[in-house]
This record gives structure tokens, sequence and C-alpha cells, in this order.
């Protein structure tokens, strides 16, 4: 198979061996190479999703990918969205709604059904730009997913796509990996193999040599590059939480972060994560909340479960105490949620039906709907004793929750978000990106204790997570290997 300029798909030997940051530098360096270009990703399975323009949801990761593009995201960069909301089910987005919860036997079933709008979304993203880089997902050579696989060879058989496999190396076992991952495909998907990429690489790339001649002979397929391990980046993860922290030892804020089973939308927490003023630490199952200034409790995709699940670690009690010793607290999304008195699911939308009784922090009482909320949202943000500022996010969420006051500390244009409780020490939102923001950032911080900010600037540092992956990849990729017909372009 010739390397086509239509599209081209890049797979990995297992989960997080680089294939959403090395699809993201390659949509960045394209397009400065005047290409347009565009993400997808046919079947994405995450809690970290974005919302698109027009109200649709999608991956996270392909959201990131539409900026190194420079273009807006649409439903079609990720056809299908599964979003796990028990161990063996999850809720089904096709073009950017909600179609259904299903379990995994039922949905492995449905993706016969499934791959017509995945073609059809890619078809439109065909027609409309140059070129398409597409992502897989998890390993093409899971056998027990090989039958009507939508993701991975199952899609590049049937759009008739090249393929690059991508290995980490920083996880060991690089040459096996590379070379089982081919050796389990059929004839027809190994021959749409067009290359291999090694990943995260440290060290003299010399001792290297011998196994990337040893890997060519063997399978006759080019390594097209050894990325090095880029120290320090920082670009969203799709799913995994990521614990790195750019922040020096010494902090002037503490804030934690109780991880809840179903955790959705970590990626909330990044800019804090990279706030040179902040110490931010995710707390595990079995974990006490460690002395605090700020505890944050996330969103979540089961939210009466994940409130019992809060329970039952006993960090209801410890957010208590630390109120009484004068924290602050917030919550976002699904833990805005729990911070009121009550939430109720008559409808069985995120599993039995019933009531939960909150935290009771705030006057609030929230109804579990069937349709969902999805929008991007701006407005202003008022936190207590602070002038208004400029704030803006996305909401995605499907409660209803009542006895939010026309005051409420978030103004947007579609009315009023979000409460205040315990004289302030409290506040909930359902804003999610809300740290994103210098300017809302700071109001936050500083209402949690932290005095002089020097808050980065979040969206600068992204743009530049993604030119450092774009630049390391013209230096250290064969290009030209892979798009013949822009070969001058890519002269190094």
């Amino acid at each position: 198979m010739q390397p086509t300029t239509r599209a081209l798909m890049v797979q990995g030997t297992t989960s997080d061996a680089g294939k959403s940051v090395l699809a993201a530098g390659l949509c960045r360096v394209l397009a400065r190479k005047g290409i347009h270009v565009a993400p997808f990703k046919s079947q994405n399975m995450a809690l970290n999703s974005a919302v698109t323009r027009d109200g649709g949801e999608i991956g996270r990761a392909q959201a990131v990918q539409a900026q190194a593009c420079g273009i807006e995201p649409t439903v079609h960069m990720n056809p299908v969205l599964l979003k796990p909301n028990t161990d063996i089910g999850a809720q089904v987005i096709v073009q950017g709604k909600a179609l259904a919860d299903m379990d995994a036997i039922g949905y492995h079933g449905y993706k016969k059904v499934v791959m017509g709008p995945i073609m059809e979304s890619f078809g439109l993203l065909q027609q409309e730009f140059e070129t398409v880089i597409i992502e897989g997902a998890g390993s093409p050579a899971e056998i027990n997913l090989r039958e009507n696989d939508v993701a991975n060879m199952g899609f590049a058989e049937n759009a008739d796509v090249p393929v690059i496999i991508v290995a980490d190396i920083d996880r060991g076992g690089v040459f096996a990996h590379l070379y089982g991952t081919l050796a389990l495909l059929s004839q027809s998907e190994q021959d749409r193999v067009i290359g291999f990429v090694i990943n995260r690489f440290r060290g003299d790339i010399k001792l290297l040599e011998s196994g990337l001649d040893w890997l060519e002979q063997k399978t006759g397929k080019p390594v097209l590059g050894v990325l090095p391990y880029l120290h320090g980046l920082m670009l969203e993860s799709e799913d995994a939480i990521d614990v790195q922290q750019s922040a020096p030892a010494e902090h002037q804020l503490q804030v934690a972060v109780p991880v809840l089973t179903r955790v959705s939308n970590h990626t909330d927490f990044d800019p804090l994560r990279m706030h040179p003023q902040v110490n931010l630490r995710f707390v595990g199952k079995g974990q006490q909340i460690p002395p605090s200034d700020l505890i944050i409790i996330p969103g979540t995709k089961s939210v009466r479960s994940d409130l019992a699940f809060l329970k039952s670690q006993g960090w209801d009690t410890q957010i208590a105490r630390h109120l009484r010793l004068g924290g602050k607290v917030m919550g976002i999304c699904g833990g805005y949620q729990m911070l009121g008195e009550s939430i109720s699911d008559p409808n069985g939308i995120e599993g039995e039906s019933g009531i939960s009784a909150g935290l009771g922090y705030l006057q609030t009482s929230t109804v579990l709907a069937p349709e969902k909320q999805l929008k991007q949202v701006s407005g202003t943000l008022t936190m207590p004793g602070q002038h208004p500022v400029a704030v803006r996010g996305y909401e995605i969420h499907a409660g209803v929750t009542e006895g939010v006051k026309a005051d409420a500390p978030v103004r947007l244009a579609d009315g009023p978000d979000g409460q205040f409780g315990l004289d302030g020490q409290v506040f909930g939102t359902y804003l999610h990106g809300i740290f994103e923001q210098q300017s809302a950032c700071d109001a936050i911080l500083n209402w949690a204790g932290l005095t002089a900010t020097q808050t980065p600037d979040f969206d600068l540092l992204r743009e530049q997570g993604i030119d450092r992956v774009a630049d390391m990849l013209e230096a250290h990729m064969d290009l030209a290997r892979l798009w013949p017909q822009w070969a001058d372009r890519f002269q190094r």
C-alpha cells in the first residue's frame, strides 16, 4: 500500500503509547505547513469530554487535536464516545448525542450498526479537508475485540487508510510490542501498516540502532521515527489522571481532590497542576484528605453512587472537619450537586431510581433528567468581596438544580449558575474549564487564601505544548515518507 495524503491512522501497541499526543503533533505540523487537516477518532472510551459549539459531546483529546489543526471541533471528529458508568456498562454517545446505556456485550453487537454513523462522519471530514489524522484506541491486537471492530483495524480496513503503529519504549519491551502486534494482525491488515514509531526514548540512540535494524529486517517495515522523551510536557490526558506537576517544591496553597470512582473531566484540574503556587493532590480510595486550604469535589458520571462512595471513605466527615477549621470547599458539576441537600433520580438515569441526601452545604436540590445539558458558556464570576471577572467554560450534566438564586456567583447569558454556602466557605458551579482563564482562576484562588497570584496563561501553555510536540516530530520523524506529495514542505 502506498501512503496517501487523504488520511493517516495512528494506532498503538498499548493504551497510553502516545497516540493522542502523536496525532495532535502531526495535526499541528500539517496545519503550519498550510495543509487543511482535521482529527478523527471513530470510537473513544473516556470520561473526559468536550462540548462542541453546536452542543455535541466528543472526547477531549479530539478537541485538543482540533485546536492543533487551528479549527473548531465538531461531533464528526469523534462520532462514538463511550462514557463508562459501571464496570461493565457505558453511556453510548453517537455523533454528539447520548443514545442509550449499554453493557459491554450489548454494545459489542451494536458495533455493526454504529459503523454507519462512523463512516458518515469520516466521509464528511474527507470532503471538507485535504487530509485527516485518525487516532486508534487501545491496541489493534486485542484478539477478544477483533470481531466487529470499529476503533482500530476494523475501521482502517473499512475506510482503506494506511496505518502507523507507535510503541512506548519507556514501558520496556518495545520490540516485542511492535513485532508481536504486527504478527497478530491479518495479512491485509499487516499490508496497510506503513511503519513504526518509537516513543519516549531516553539515552544514546546508537545503543538502539541494532534493535531498529533487527525490527526492520524481521518485519519489512521502516521505523519512521524515534521520538525523545519530552520532560514536563503538559497536554490533557485522554482518561488517566496525570499527577505530574510543574510547581516547585514549596507551595503557598494546598488543594486536595478526592478521586471518585467515575470521576469525569479531571482535566479541569490541569491549570492547577501547572500553577507555580499550588500543590494539587489527588486523594485515592482508602486515603485521608490531607490538611488543605481548598478541597474540590470533581464531576462524576455516576453522581449518586459516587456520593455514597465519598461517604464510605469517610471523606464527608473529613470535609466537615476541614470546614470547621476554616477551609474552603468547591464542587464542580457532580461535585456541585453533592454539596446540595438532595439528589434524586426518579427515572433511573444513572442506576436504580431513588433519592440521596446530599452533603447539605448548599440550599439546592438536584433532579436527574433524561435530557443532558451540553453547551459552551461565558459570563462573569463574582467571588465574595471581589469584583466580577470574565469566565468561560462548558457544561455537561444530566441534572436540573433547583434553588439557584438570581445573584448566583456565576452569571451566564442564559441565566445564573452556582451557589455559595456557609457564609461563603462553600462554592459550587456546573462550569467545567473554570480554571482555564487567568482572571477566574485568580479569583477562586484568592477566595481560597492565595495572595499575589501568579497564574500562568493556560491557553498559551497548551499552545506551546502542542508546538513542542510538532517541533519534535519535524526533527525526529521521516514525515516526507508519509506524505511524498508534500515532501518539499518537510525538508529538514
